[in-house]
């Protein structure tokens, strides 16, 4: 089964070798696992006289006229004749093979779409090849492939690798759960009768999600993702970590560090805040590695959760590193964790790539020497430079953001090689329950579900480009309120592509309409990921401070970004945004007790260009701001790509299971995950290896 299909990549490799390995086809399972595109009837021929108009047609003929012609573009000009009508098929587009190939007197079949006019019948651009040998006895699978892999090659490669699979049962029967519908077909029948449909095979049969052939695939895929995630919380429960408990007060000595912290905060948590952070401190007591994803919609309070774990590990006598996506979301993090810690006697290091070398070198000397005990910054926190001396936890915030090798890494950075620090994952775009049941489903998930109380509802409207001036005028007025304003664009420079204004265009015209409207004394700023790190710095500063009025950004203020005067965010093309990244960008209002509006603003044009999928994700934001419900919508509107993000860097999503489809398959899957891996570990092992290869490790971190 893991025999390579194609030589290794250190020897020389053909075109399509190349393409196989490209798409990872690499192993006879890998080629028996590329399913059709579509299919192309190619087993009827169709005399020209019983053709209609717009008819996807298969026809056989003579060459009778061959010639190149330059009416305006260069053409190839090809008549046949199948003994009942004549018909031209045209090539703009062509190479002289091909051109030899339909030579005068050479009988050829040609397939594609007959239009009929006053120059008779025609088809463009039609495949084609000689008429020899019989014809086909099944439907054609077109496959995806990639340049220089041809769909012949291709396809000798998929059925050659069908023939070689080993296809052998790995599903143990006396450990299938009770009821198990799935498995009607094996999967040697799955496979053959999608590879190789026979004639009177209906499309729509072909194409049918709920067909036994494509059950028992999508049962099977659903299963190994299940069991790689078991077998990696299995495996992680033998590895060895530091153990934090949290330390009881006792008479005559100081109040342990997260009660201080409590106390000092000028805030009572929530009742979900003290829920999850028992879950945490439970975790962090045992000696077993902490594998936790904290999951808050925006604003709920996740950073002081962090902070708590992070006083229970010092007052252990370890170090903590917290990691964040962005420089700005890191010092966001920073700010708050000094103002909360560094008056409690806590060190605080600050890490980022931009620092001077001289900065650089005493923050990496006050890691190593233990007397930084909380390090915060961002990728450059595992770069192979810094070195912790007693490293116990490591906080990923916005996890889904870093790569799989980045949270490896910071996994890696205690010195005892036989230990692993304890891990909690933070993430701000809550994961459906689906989801969990599946790409996260080797986490423990903490749920913090209700907002601090304070928080102020915010209102959502959807407004086209036609109405721009309203909503400057909008803006005006919260200016002379006092208020402060977000509004955020999708780029930086002006694309051809892409009708879009860009943020430095807009901030010019905003300055100018403010500034007409009455409100030159406040500045009107611009900030976007290019801008070097002082710049950005400086202008964040200003508007922190309240002496800017108007921020013009791009997405770098997606999160992190906590000013609570701020109450009017406008967000420009807002139907080209993702559902969650909308959802994120709303979260940067409402962070005060006064009213907070967000505008999404969409391109009108001269006619409406809202696309169904554009329409729903803003018909979405109106309705809710449940980051929870916003989460499940945004799972059947995109799929789980968004959510999953680099933790599947490297690995193919699920290419045949729906998650919000196939509900039940992935449920009975997780019921025989256990039982499959206990009794059956040996058949465990081959499924896994036969569905996701060497994949697997990435459904580990």
């Amino acid at each position: 089964m893991t025999q390579p299909i194609a030589p290794a990549p250190s020897t020389p490799l053909s075109g399509p070798q190349k393409g196989l390995h490209k798409l990872g086809l690499l192993r006879p399972i890998d080629l028996a696992l590329h399913l059709p595109l579509r299919y192309e009837d190619e087993t009827r021929i169709v005399k020209l006289r019983d053709v209609r108009d717009g008819e996807l047609a298969q026809i056989e003929g003579v060459v009778t006229s061959c010639e190149v012609r330059v009416r305006g573009q260069r053409q190839l000009l090809v008549t046949i004749d199948d003994g009942s009508e004549t018909c031209l098929l045209r090539f703009f587009s062509f190479y002289p093979s091909q051109q030899k190939a339909l030579a005068v007197g050479q009988r050829i079949r040609a397939r594609g779409e007959i239009k009929g006019g006053f120059g008779g019948l025609q088809m463009m651009h039609p495949s084609f090849k000689a008429a020899s040998g019989p014809l086909p006895s099944a439907l054609t699978p077109v496959y995806p492939t990639v340049a220089a892999l041809p769909q012949a090659y291709l396809r000798r490669a998929v059925l050659g690798g069908l023939e070689r699979a080993d296809l052998a049962e790995t599903i143990a029967a006396d450990s299938l759960p009770a009821g198990q519908a799935a498995l009607s077909w094996n999967l040697r029948q799955a496979l053959t009768f999608l590879h190789l449909p026979t004639p009177d095979m209906a499309l729509a049969t072909l194409q049918d999600p709920n067909h036994p052939a494509w059950q028992r695939l999508k049962f099977e895929e659903l299963l190994a993702q299940q069991l790689s995630q078991l077998q990696a919380k299995r495996e992680r429960a033998r590895l060895r970590s530091p153990q934090l408990p949290v330390r009881r007060h006792a008479p005559d000595t100081a109040l342990p560090l997260h009660e201080q912290l409590l106390a000092a905060l000028p805030f009572r948590l929530t009742a979900a805040q003290r829920r999850v952070s028992e879950e945490i401190m439970r975790d962090l007591a045992r000696s077993v590695p902490m594998h936790r994803l904290l999951q808050g919609d925006v604003g709920s309070g996740k950073t002081v959760v962090a902070a708590l774990a992070a006083a229970i590990c010092m007052d252990a006598g370890h170090q903590c590193a917290l990691m964040a996506p962005t420089e700005i979301l890191a010092e966001q993090h920073f700010r708050k964790l000094i103002a909360w810690l560094e008056p409690l006697g806590v060190k605080t290091a600050w890490l980022t790539g931009g620092q001077k070398a001289k900065e650089r070198r005493e923050t990496l000397a006050l890691i190593a020497s233990g007397e930084a005990m909380l390090v915060v910054g961002t990728h450059a926190v595992i770069q192979d430079k810094v070195v912790f001396k007693n490293l116990a936890l490591a906080i990923i915030d916005e996890q889904h953001r870093f790569g799989v090798a980045q949270r490896l890494a910071l996994r890696g950075k205690l010195t005892d090689v036989e230990m692993e620090p304890h891990l909690l994952m933070m993430t701000a775009t809550p994961i459906p329950r689906t989801l969990a049941m599946s790409y996260y489903a080797d986490l423990d998930v903490s749920t913090i579900d209700e907002l601090p109380p304070g928080r102020t509802p915010i209102v959502t409207k959807v407004v086209g480009e036609a109405r721009r001036d309203e909503v400057i005028a909008r803006i005006s007025a919260q200016l002379a309120q006092g208020r402060q304003v977000y509004w955020v664009c999708p780029l930086i420079e002006e694309s051809e592509a892409l009708d879009l204004r860009n943020a430095t265009e807009t901030h010019a015209q905003l300055s100018e309409a403010l500034q007409g409207a009455g409100a030159a004394a406040l500045q009107i700023g611009l900030l976007h990921s290019r801008m070097p790190v002082a710049e950005k710095k400086a202008v964040m500063a200003l508007f922190t401070s309240g002496a800017m009025g108007v921020l013009v950004s791009t997405t770098v203020i997606e999160v992190g970004v906590d000013v609570p005067n701020a109450t009017l965010m406008v967000i420009e093309h807002a139907e080209r945004f993702g559902l969650s990244q909308l959802h994120q960008l709303r979260g940067r209002v409402g962070r005060g007790a006064s009213a907070s509006a967000c505008v999404l603003l969409y391109s009108t044009g001269e006619a409406p260009r809202l696309g169904e999928t554009a329409r729903e994700r803003l018909k979405a934001m109106v309705e809710t701001s449940d980051g929870f419900e916003i989460a499940r919508r945004d799972l059947e509107i995109r799929g789980p790509g968004e959510f999953l993000g680099a933790r599947q860097s490297g690995a193919a999503l699920l290419r045949f299971a729906d998650l919000v489809a196939d509900g039940v398959l992935l449920e009975q899957a997780r019921r025989l995950a256990p039982p499959m891996l206990d009794q059956h570990p040996e058949l465990a092992a081959q499924h896994i290896a036969r569905w996701l290869g060497g994949k697997a490790q990435y459904l580990k971190a």
